[in-house]
């Protein structure tokens, strides 16, 4: 038995600083109590949930989950880096494809520490051991935050490849405080301009910290439903999952001695192909994307992996204003990573609550006019890509 995934209800909390949230469950409660009212839909209702964090105690889903109630179902546990939300999702979207379950709640939230991301058990192989070696091969390692270096290293081989301008960076983190300050969810809802970015500090060449995204607390939340659901509770013209697909790294990513194969762009453009075919829907017919813009490099790179322009023409692309309104297509209209935030758990989630808005014409100040097909990609370094095409007809 297969049943098309319907997203019937969305719901998250607005984003902020460490130290400045509420705590974990409460956030995750929140956004999960917001889904389901925006379902129409009873918790008692829901048979199965999946709970995405990065940081936090083996049962965080569980504590986060019996604040909206304590009905027995199984709660499952996802970690996947930063693409843990849509991993989570997808996982939920199988069990309703599958027949498992008729309905289910997925919630990805995260309570995360001041500073840079670092590893937490230094007593055992870091997961991440075999992109470090690579990095520290190809480039060498200092003081930045590891991260930022492998971005970072990845936007500098790409700009020596194409001769990029580093104002070409700095103009998709404009894009994204421009996005962001319509957004009401987004920690980060000051305009800056091209010169504001670039004159503030360097992280890693071509990275300023603008460029960077910011270590973020927040919560957000989907129900998903069979369409025998959906016909018993009435709901009509429901956004759906046309096409979802994840991928983990490929031979190339170390092989090739190429930082921007270690970052993901070979998960991306494959997760993106499969999509594309499973949906019979390719990438000129997408109207709005929320993709993983974690530093501005990546952001760049993305357009190219998942089929926004060719090969080498990302800079000419955003220069000529097609990644953002009235141009070919429309990224981050929430202020993506950069400027809405990155916590960890939630990020999948809230880029999937932002294109339902987008589908059901309900963005408010940022909506995207008339857009009937989006597109999601999520990206965790270790590594996991996943790319989601929803629809609405």
């Amino acid at each position: 038995m297969t049943s098309k995934v319907n997203v019937i209800g969305v719901g998250m909390v607005p984003f902020a600083k460490p130290g400045k949230s509420e705590e974990y469950n409460v956030m995750a409660a929140k956004a999960a109590r917001t889904a389901l009212g925006d379902a129409g839909v009873e918790y008692r209702e829901v048979q199965q949930a999946y709970a995405g964090y990065v940081f936090g105690d083996s049962t965080c889903g569980q504590r986060a989950i019996y604040e909206v109630g304590l009905t027995g179902i199984p709660v499952f546990n996802v970690n996947n880096n930063c693409s843990t939300g849509s991993s989570a999702l997808m996982l939920g979207a199988q069990a309703i494809a599958g027949g498992a379950a008729e309905c289910v709640l997925v919630v990805g939230f995260e309570q995360m520490e001041k500073g840079a991301l670092a590893a937490k058990w230094t007593d055992r192989t870091n997961p991440m051991d075999k992109h470090a070696n690579l990095m520290n091969e190809l480039q060498g390692f200092n003081q930045a935050p590891p991260a930022a270096q492998m971005f970072g290293g990845a936007g500098r081989e790409y700009r020596w490849k194409y001769g990029t301008k580093r104002e070409t960076f700095a103009k998709i983190s404009a894009k994204a405080r421009q996005h962001a300050s319509k957004n009401p969810y987004a920690l980060f809802k000051e305009v800056l301009s091209v010169e504001e970015i670039m004159a503030s500090e360097e992280v890693f060449d071509p990275l300023t910290r603008y460029q960077c995204c910011p270590p973020t607390c927040g919560a957000a939340a989907a129900v998903l439903a069979s369409d025998d659901f959906v016909r018993k509770h009435g709901i009509s013209r429901p956004v759906y999952i046309a096409a979802q697909a994840m991928t983990t790294d490929y031979g190339t990513t170390f092989e090739e001695k190429s930082m921007i194969k270690m970052i993901g762009y070979d998960m991306a453009k494959a997760a993106a192909k499969q999509v594309y075919e499973k949906a019979g829907i390719g990438p000129e017919n997408v109207d709005v994307v929320e993709l993983h813009d974690c530093f501005t490099a990546n952001e760049l790179l993305t357009y190219e992996a998942l089929g926004l322009c060719k090969e080498g023409e990302a800079e000419k692309f955003i220069w000529d204003g097609d990644n953002t309104y009235g141009g070919k297509f429309v990224t981050n209209p929430s202020g993506g990573l950069l400027s809405k935030g990155h916590p960890l758990g939630a990020t999948g989630l809230a880029q999937c609550t932002e294109l339902v808005w987008h589908l059901r014409g309900t963005a408010e100040a940022r909506q995207v006019e008339g857009a009937k097909v989006a597109l999601q990609h999520n990206l965790g370094l270790g590594g996991a890509c996943v790319v989601t095409m929803y629809r609405r007809d």
